[in-house]
């Protein structure tokens, strides 16, 4: 339950991006402000002080990957603001196969025959959620934006990995947010408007429970689950994402987005599965 939770609260966050009439520069910004926030109050609860835990070296890395995660959080709004919840979703969802690419190229990591295959399941239904080749599409941007914003997150879940024998999960996310209050906030001065009250409401949801709440159910359910079978779980966020968008906001996805995206999730669930049984700590890559 913990889990399906997590998964649901993360495909709202996409819901979130599409209703705010916001930059997704104010939305970054606000997420990880609100995150890190949450974080700070939570994290002595749970018996852990970040500021304290880290060297200087895994703090500079953990910032990196601050600087990572706030590039793949702006592209993923600008995704969903621009094609949509169910494009942008599916075009995030497809970071497996990126991390397959990357760990290939720069790890020198040799995949395995069901990578190959996961891969080539994620190509296919790229192909079939293409809503069409004009360069000056919305959807199409949309859509290229998302896949982006998973290629980001793709080289974010090599980084983790690396730092994850080091630093507990909460504390990497304590400094990730940290990272991405501390790049936006001057350029919150060059925006047009601030958000309304509503849209500070909207903003606290996100950061809060969009990111603090449910990256904390998802550390502490790996701690009881399989770290494939959480991956399996967390995999089905685009569904919990694309059915509430189609019930609040009346996008309903095309038979072919729904095609590719069924695609798309069947490479993430083979991808999963493939994937050898790590501790928690190392497992911990939750979007």
């Amino acid at each position: 339950m913990q889990l399906h939770v997590a998964a649901a609260l993360f495909g709202l966050s996409a819901l979130i991006g599409a209703a705010l009439a916001l930059s997704p520069t104010l939305i970054v910004l606000g997420r990880g402000a609100f995150a890190l926030l949450a974080l700070w109050l939570l994290c002595p609860l749970l018996g852990s002080r970040p500021w304290r835990e880290v060297g200087a070296a895994t703090a500079g890395w953990l910032l990196l990957g601050g600087a990572l995660l706030t590039i793949h959080w702006l592209t993923f709004f600008a995704a969903v603001q621009l094609g949509g919840v169910a494009l942008g979703t599916l075009g995030f969802a497809c970071f497996p196969a990126f991390t397959t690419v990357f760990e290939w190229l720069l790890l020198r990591s040799r995949p395995s025959r069901r990578a190959l295959y996961a891969l080539g399941a994620v190509s296919l239904g790229l192909v079939l959620v293409t809503p069409n080749l004009e360069l000056g599409d919305r959807a199409l941007a949309g859509l290229l934006w998302g896949v982006c914003s998973g290629a980001l997150y793709a080289l974010l879940a090599i980084l983790n990995r690396a730092t994850s024998a080091r630093v507990a999960p909460l504390v990497a996310s304590w400094w990730q947010c940290l990272m991405i209050t501390l790049l936006l906030a001057p350029f919150a001065l060059f925006e047009e408007r601030l958000p309304s009250a509503s849209e500070w409401g909207l903003l606290a949801l996100l950061g809060i429970g969009c990111t603090a709440l449910a990256y904390t159910l998802f550390v502490q359910a790996l701690g009881k689950v399989r770290a494939s079978a959480a991956a399996v779980v967390i995999a089905l966020e685009p569904v919990y994402a694309i059915t509430a968008a189609w019930l609040l906001l009346g996008e309903i996805p095309a038979t072919r987005t729904l095609a590719g995206g069924a695609l798309i999730l069947l490479a993430v669930v083979i991808s999963a599965r493939g994937e050898p049984q790590r501790s928690a700590r190392a497992s911990s890559q939750a979007p």
